[in-house]
């Protein structure tokens, strides 16, 4: 079967480049017909698992259109060869051809084809080469916030900011997890501007930013329904905790189920959150002592009693 589709792909190879070659009577190559050739070839060869020469198979069809001025089979073709060094598990090279080939479908005017070349190559690198899938996710982004479909750019933001959280790349994160909230402000989703915050609080005192933390609350007042939510509550009281340095309090808050249910980046980065100074919680104020008369006196005026006939 395999022999069979490889001499196939054979075939078609030869047919394009005779509709290539010029002559006395044919004084232009038949660009067209030997695209469609190199294409039918592409496909014989990955049936028979031989993704080099679909891999270059597809490169000739692409050289074709671009002859032919058939721009978006062009790009289709460049990313069909990316999907062929894809099977070769050449990913770095696979994102290479597909990110140029999304590059030329946004030249061609059609930006939606891009955004899902984008997306895809993304996806391709994500556990190979994290930082480059951010960079492939937010560019895809900004293709979907310039053609205004803000629902597709902020879900890919959520990618990029949960890699980014995963790589513990935390700066990064706070401004793509704010981009985010700007997003669902601006749509509406106001429930989902709440857990933004929970993000995005977590992410401050990963960084030891307790001052940006309490911003993050003090700014969502302003986002209709929050204050007064649970979200709310719970951030005040998970605030309240790391400031007072009360280990436990912070553990209730980050394994309550507001926080255990998040995306998993997040909720881990509850489930690690450690106050600073160790979990030793600040000293009160002292308290009066009683004494037996029933009036009081302080730690201080004890020390004081405690040395008043000297050392002896």
């Amino acid at each position: 079967m395999a022999a069979q589709k490889i001499n196939e792909g054979l075939e078609h190879l030869a047919k394009a480049e005779k509709y290539l070659k010029t002559g006395f009577l044919k004084w232009k190559p038949d660009y067209d017909s030997a695209a469609s050739e190199y294409g039918k070839a592409a496909v014989a060869f990955k049936n028979a698992k031989q993704f080099e020469q679909a891999k270059d198979a597809c490169l000739r069809e692409a050289v074709a259109h671009e002859n032919n001025r058939k721009l978006y089979s062009f790009c289709r073709a460049y990313e069909q060869a990316g999907m062929m060094l894809k099977e070769m598990q050449k990913l770095p090279e696979a994102v290479q051809l597909i990110e140029k080939a999304s590059m030329m479908y946004l030249e061609n005017g059609t930006p939606d084809t891009a955004a899902m070349a984008l997306e895809r190559a993304g996806k391709l690198i994500e556990n190979v080469d994290p930082e480059k899938a951010v960079q492939l996710y937010q560019q895809t982004a900004n293709v979907f916030e310039n053609e205004e479909r803000l629902r597709q750019a902020v879900e890919l933001l959520g990618k990029a900011s949960r890699l980014l959280v995963r790589g513990r790349r935390f700066d990064e994160a706070a401004l793509s997890i704010q981009k985010e909230k700007n997003i669902y402000k601006e749509i509406e989703n106001y429930p989902t501007c709440y857990k933004k915050t929970i993000a995005q609080v977590l992410v401050h005192l990963h960084r030891n930013d307790y001052v940006a933390a309490e911003r993050c609350v003090r700014e969502s007042y302003s986002i209709p329904g929050f204050n007064g939510s649970e979200d709310c509550a719970a951030l005040e009281q998970l605030l309240e905790g790391y400031d007072q340095q009360d280990q436990d309090q912070v553990s209730d808050v980050c394994n309550s189920p507001l926080f255990k249910y998040m995306d998993n980046d997040y909720a881990k980065l509850g489930l690690s959150l450690v106050v600073p100074g160790g979990g030793i919680k600040k000293k009160s104020p002292a308290t009066p002592q009683a004494k037996p008369d029933g009036t009081t006196s302080t730690a201080a005026e004890e020390e004081e009693d405690e040395y008043s006939g000297g050392l002896c």
